[in-house]
């Protein structure tokens, strides 16, 4: 499919579309056109899409994304892949904790006044 085809169907823009590829999170091809540039996108570029919406609304950094992809993906070994979301949970716990105290402190400030 063509990328307002993709657009329509996941409910993200083009723009959103395009940075994802550029950080190496979907893929597309060439089309088999001569005549223009336009590329295809695979349908499991949705699923991808849907889980990314929810990742980034989750907090997790793009950067994140592309290390738990790259992991998931079959580019290393199952072992490392592991280790790299482990890591990634361990991070995003480590996040959330500091998270927690500065909202503690803000919520203890106000209440203080």
């Amino acid at each position: 499919m063509r990328i307002g085809e993709l657009s329509e169907r996941s409910g993200i823009s083009r723009d959103t579309i395009r940075f994802y590829e550029r950080n190496g999170l979907i893929e597309s091809q060439t089309g088999e056109s001569e005549t223009n540039n336009y590329r295809n996108y695979p349908d499991d570029n949705l699923v991808k899409l849907e889980f990314y919406t929810k990742a980034r609304s989750a907090g997790i950094s793009i950067a994140d994304l592309r290390d738990i992809m790259q992991a998931i993906s079959g580019r290393c070994d199952a072992d490392l892949a592991r280790s790299v979301i482990r890591n990634k949970i361990a991070e995003l716990r480590e996040r959330a904790e500091r998270i927690g105290n500065v909202v503690a402190f803000l919520e203890d400030a106000v209440d203080k006044r």
